[in-house]
């Protein structure tokens, strides 16, 4: 079982995530950069890039279902609406004892449960987030991170 990361390292692994710039270009490379990593795995996820009001990016990988659709969505909502990677958002939840519910949010349309991760530019602050669905949650997460870094690590 993978073990769940503090809300503390969390907060500072986002502090490593910073884009100097996103564009529909960057989108195309972290979708296609999260491809090639679940493909050699052989994970059966669906990889998904949004912001509020656009669509960047969208792959459902072989053993994936409509299922990961509708998780992702619920999770992309998550981290668009508190701007933090739904991990954080429900690690810091079991460490409060909260749910949701505490925010006035159905659990038929949020979700916070890890993969989706914010996209944030400097100086301008979230712009979208990358979502990962089909796997345990700290591994959704972990493998939206590891796009990210790939990414930026190629700028």
């Amino acid at each position: 079982m993978t073990s769940f990361p503090d809300s503390a390292a969390l907060m500072d692994e986002a502090q490593q995530l910073i884009f100097p710039r996103f564009t529909e270009d960057t989108a195309l490379a972290l979708g296609l950069r999260l491809v090639e990593l679940a493909r050699a795995g052989n994970l059966p996820v669906v990889i998904d890039i949004r912001s509020a009001s656009r669509s960047y990016f969208h792959a459902a990988l072989p053993g994936s279902a409509p299922l990961n659709d509708l998780w992702a969505q619920r999770k992309s909502a998550t981290t668009l609406l508190f701007h933090e990677a739904s991990l954080l958002v429900g690690v810091r939840h079991r460490e409060k004892g909260e749910t949701l519910a505490k925010h006035g949010l159905s659990s038929d349309a949020y979700a916070d449960h890890g993969g989706a991760v914010p996209i944030v530019v400097e100086g301008v602050g979230m712009v979208a987030c990358v979502t990962v669905s089909g796997l345990p949650q700290v591994e959704d997460h972990r493998l939206a991170v590891r796009g990210i870094e790939a990414v930026l690590k190629a700028r």
